[in-house]
């Protein structure tokens, strides 16, 4: 392990400009005082922990993720308990997919439990950043990026790790309690044998312009489907599915290369499972969706992700077609879940399988 260099924040924001500030949380646009840097050097390792003040990060315009998009990021979050302490939410899982995401990007692998304690190192610095439970909560990215400075197509021999924090409150802005959703049948988020399974920036860039198509048509999300078929149902830009028949079934899509394996969708798995539902994992398609919404067998659908948890799906419009699902407001298994995951990550319900980790 590493020992972390602490750098003097100069101008620390006051505590009176602090709750002024998070006084009404949106997402990510409001950002703590600090920072974690950690850099990479081939035939040195990891090395220069620091813990410093938030700034920017000097490049060199040669800076092999301006030219190849060698980066990867995770997103969780930190949690304020009843007992005034914070703690986050499976951080070893986001550590283990970010390693499955460096493979992918041909990145060095940084140390789990380095990872882990460059948040624990993050949040204990800035723990009075740490919404109160009924306010928000502190989202944490840790991200990598290749530094080195060339240009040519090979994997970089420097890296850069960093850890930021944002307090923040709800992810939707439309504050419904059901979203809609646009399907895409001209694009799709990610290709068999591509990078759909890891958390990277260009799978997210390449979403952009299908949502925004999505926008145009009222709606707040875009979905994808398999890129080889166009009839399977993927994931959302940013979020996983699941699907509640009239059966009381839960059904996800599987797992199959091109979807991001997401630490919220497996945690939900298993909260349905204690709670007494049948989970399977089995392909879906849109033309079955929509047929089966129209008749009832479908009784409810919900993204699921970090920054969202758990948000039901109260319509869906594509050129094909549109679709109510249920009332249109979300459902009852939606709530049950949600109150039962959220219950754990904010100290409410016991943490009968261990997920969280005490920060400060």
């Amino acid at each position: 392990m590493l020992d972390f260099t602490t750098q003097t924040l100069p101008n620390p924001t006051s505590p009176e400009d602090r709750a002024a500030a998070m006084e009404s949380l949106g997402f990510g646009t409001l950002f703590t005082d600090h920072m974690v840097t950690i850099r990479y050097t081939e035939g040195q390792g990891w090395h220069d922990a620091v813990l410093g003040p938030r700034q920017p990060i000097p490049l060199d315009p040669a800076a092999a993720v301006l030219h190849y998009a060698q980066e990867i990021f995770e997103g969780l979050k930190a949690y304020r308990l009843p007992d005034g302490s914070v703690a986050s939410f499976r951080p070893e899982a986001n550590a283990a997919r970010f390693n499955h995401s460096a493979t992918r990007l041909a990145m060095p692998h940084l140390p789990e439990e380095l990872f882990v304690e460059s948040i624990r190192q993050l949040v204990a610095a800035d723990v009075d950043w740490v919404p109160d439970a009924d306010k928000g909560s502190l989202y944490l990215r840790p991200f990598m990026f290749a530094s080195e400075a060339f240009l040519g197509v090979r994997p970089a021999r420097d890296y850069i790790y960093c850890v930021i924090a944002s307090p923040v409150g709800g992810y939707f802005k439309s504050g419904k309690s059901a979203v809609t959703l646009w399907v895409s049948h001209d694009y799709v988020r990610a290709v068999p044998g591509g990078t759909g399974a890891a958390k990277c920036g260009g799978n997210y860039a390449a979403s952009l312009m299908p949502q925004s198509v999505g926008i145009e048509h009222g709606c707040d999300q875009v979905l994808f489907l398999d890129a080889v078929e166009r009839k399977w149902i993927e994931e959302l830009g940013g979020m996983n599915i699941m699907f509640v028949f009239n059966d009381g079934t839960i059904v996800t899509p599987p797992l199959n290369g091109s979807i991001l394996p997401g630490i919220t969708r497996d945690s939900l798995h298993a909260v349905a499972q204690d709670a007494g539902y049948t989970v399977r994992e089995e392909p879906y398609s849109f033309d079955q969706w929509m047929e089966d919404a129209k008749s009832g067998k479908l009784k409810e659908a919900f993204a699921c992700g970090t920054a969202a948890v758990i948000t039901p799906i109260g319509e869906v419009k594509s050129n094909r077609g549109g679709f109510i699902i249920g009332n249109g407001d979300g459902g009852e298994v939606a709530r049950t879940l949600r109150e039962a995951l959220v219950g754990v990550q904010l100290g409410q319900k016991p943490d009968t399988h261990g997920w969280m980790t005490k920060l400060a």
